[in-house]
């Protein structure tokens, strides 16, 4: 264990300390970003000041490539400052939500985000209204305004989607609406749903929510998992109706807008934003169909270990081979296991990572009121990227580690090598390196297992990460594409189709080992993300493509690993599917899903051999 001021003991009988009692060094440094809040003040108040100036370039841009150039650039000035102050008061409230300053700090900065919104607005449909071939030899004669040539004609490919302005103003003020279905639903799901009172593992009467649902499927006692899951799912049953609406609610508002927008379906509109093409989408649905062997062999084997006659959805999640004695990881041990496992990247790689680890771009520890689990602050154009953390000496702090300096890396890189119009990547692509991470973290700790229970142990907790980030996407993902498709056609999809519909893809998915009761079909209605609009797919996505991409890499190819490293470089100078493209990843072919399906069957043979 290290030596700082708070020394870490068990989660259970610590008392949570107050930020000041955790060593500087485990505690992010925001002076990279402003040295005092004055200073951010100081930025708020030019940018305020800037706002009126937007008014001298509306109406301007066609003149000549100078004014172009010029309210490009202002806009960019105005938009690395705001980035900035977004940062800064993010983290700082992020760090105690008690601290009220910074509360407001971050709430302005989102209104300021709404007026130079406002302000700028006009920037966009007056590049459309420029006759196309004039606006590419505009930006083409100057060298400045070369940069932008990419976001240029990524505007334009919106062109045929974009309406009159008075079309767009109606559709604009009825956003607010189309978020109804969504925001019902939440709301409903997370305050006023009414969840049962079930017998807990000791006997005792206890309230279910959404939290100690999860927590109850991974229980080793089966009839308290079994009765959570009936309880649980039979809540949604009872107001299924209520979520028949709501989710139908939701199909229609995606389609209106997409067939208002002229697209040929919610899946090419909700696509078109990064340019993926539809055939992507339908390739990993049909590639991940013809790869369900190892999910099948995956449920006879877990059906095995458990010792079961029957086989039920939750049984899924429950440990097979967990280890007597969980090994706990200081944080300390957790940079070296990453680090070891992170050195097939290279020396710039490796100490990029060091000094993202020396130089406190990572908050460490809980403190009272500090923002719970984990992200990676994205790139702020100008400032390196930071990582928050909750450690508590598990092994999931060690993959959660992984999986953020991945992301962090991904966002350095990019920052470090791509102009600021660029200096960002895609959800498309953001799970790429972060899943990466991981891939070379479960190598180097199978290599270091003492035993063959912690072998098992790390083993199966791949194949849990793989079915639930993989395929149980895809499998969200088919059931999306398949209700907008009935939908579209004009079907009605009432609460018995929709559970007919998610109850048989979940039978084909798990296969025949899967005994599927009445509770499961109403799974469908409790997802949050089939309100995201086609957006799970891209989970699936990321993974397959790490998977391929930490298989080539790990044959010792130097070109492929150049190519990923350029890929952490590439920002959004490109569409994501040709950056990806580029690295050595076609989403559009079967080959990444082989790959997945290939390394699952991998580590099953290795299960198997163990046992």
């Amino acid at each position: 264990m290290f030596n700082n001021k708070f020394h870490h003991v068990s989660t259970e009988t610590a008392i949570i300390p107050e930020r000041q009692d955790i060593d500087d060094k485990y505690k992010w440094d925001l002076t990279a970003i402003y040295k005092t809040d004055d200073e951010w003040e100081k930025d708020f108040n030019w940018i305020i000041e800037q706002i009126p100036e937007y008014k001298k370039f509306e109406g301007n841009l066609a003149k000549n490539p100078q004014e172009l150039l010029s309210c490009l650039k202002f806009n960019d000035d105005i938009g690395i400052k705001l980035e900035r102050l977004y940062l800064y008061a993010m983290l700082a409230k992020d760090s105690d939500i008690r601290v009220n300053k910074y509360q407001s700090m971050d709430d302005r900065v989102k209104t300021l985000y709404s007026q130079i919104g406002a302000a700028s607005s006009f920037i966009r449909p007056e590049l459309l209204s420029i006759p196309e071939k004039k606006l590419i030899e505009m930006i083409t004669s100057d060298e400045k305004l070369k940069i932008y040539k990419h976001n240029i004609e990524d505007l334009l490919r919106s062109k045929e989607h974009t309406l009159s302005n008075p079309e767009e103003k109606i559709l604009a003020l009825a956003g607010e609406l189309t978020q109804t279905p969504y925001n019902i639903f939440s709301i409903f799901t997370n305050a006023d749903l009414k969840l049962p009172f079930i017998e807990d593992e000791q006997g005792n009467v206890t309230e279910l929510s959404h939290a100690r649902f999860y927590s109850a499927m991974y229980s080793k006692d089966r009839a308290y998992r079994e009765r959570t899951f009936k309880a649980y799912l039979g809540s949604y049953k009872s107001y299924i109706n209520t979520f028949t609406t709501l989710f139908n609610g939701n199909l229609k508002t995606n389609i209106f807008n997409a067939q208002t927008r002229n697209y040929s379906s919610a899946l090419e509109a909700s696509l078109h934003k990064n340019n993926i093409p539809v055939s992507v989408y339908h390739n990993i649905i049909e590639s991940a169909n013809k790869n369900l062997q190892p999910m099948h062999r995956w449920a006879a084997l877990k059906k095995k270990v458990l010792g079961v006659k029957e086989f039920f959805p939750y049984d899924v999640y429950v440990t097979l081979f967990s280890s007597q004695d969980e090994k706990k990881y200081s944080y300390e041990e957790g940079i070296e296991i990453v680090l070891s496992s992170l050195k097939i990247m290279g020396d710039d790689y490796i100490n990029s990572l060091n000094t993202a680890f020396n130089d406190r771009w990572i908050d460490v520890f809980e403190t009272k009121a500090k923002k719970s689990g984990a992200y990676s602050s994205g790139t702020t154009f100008g400032v390196h990227p930071y990582v928050l953390l909750n450690w508590t000496d598990l092994l999931n702090d060690v993959f959660t580690l992984a999986h953020e300096m991945g992301h962090n890396m991904h966002s350095y890189y990019t920052g470090k090598t791509q102009p600021y119009p660029y200096a960002n990547y895609s959800i498309f692509l953001a799970e790429v390196a972060s899943t990466f991470n991981e891939s070379l973290l479960i190598d180097q700790l199978l290599d270091r297992a003492e035993t063959k229970q912690e072998k098992l142990f790390l083993l199966e907790r791949y194949l849990n990460n793989l079915t639930a980030t993989f395929y149980r996407q895809i499998m969200f993902a088919e059931f999306e594409m398949i209700v907008y498709d009935r939908t579209e056609k004009g079907e009605s999809l009432t609460s018995e189709v929709l559970n007919y519909l998610y109850k048989n893809i979940y039978q084909k998915y798990w296969g025949p080992e899967m005994i599927v009761p009445e509770e499961e079909q109403y799974t469908w209605a409790r997802i949050p993300h089939f309100y995201y609009n086609f957006y799970v797919y891209q989970y699936a996505t990321g993974f397959a493509a790490s998977e391929m991409l930490a298989k080539k890499i790990k044959r010792q190819n130097e070109t492929a690993l150049n190519n990923y490293l350029n890929f952490l470089k590439s920002g959004s100078s490109d569409y994501s599917i040709n950056i990806l493209k580029k690295a050595g990843v076609d989403m559009n072919t079967p080959e990444p899903v082989n790959a997945v399906s290939e390394r699952m069957t991998q580590v099953l043979d290795e299960i198997e051999g163990l046992l």
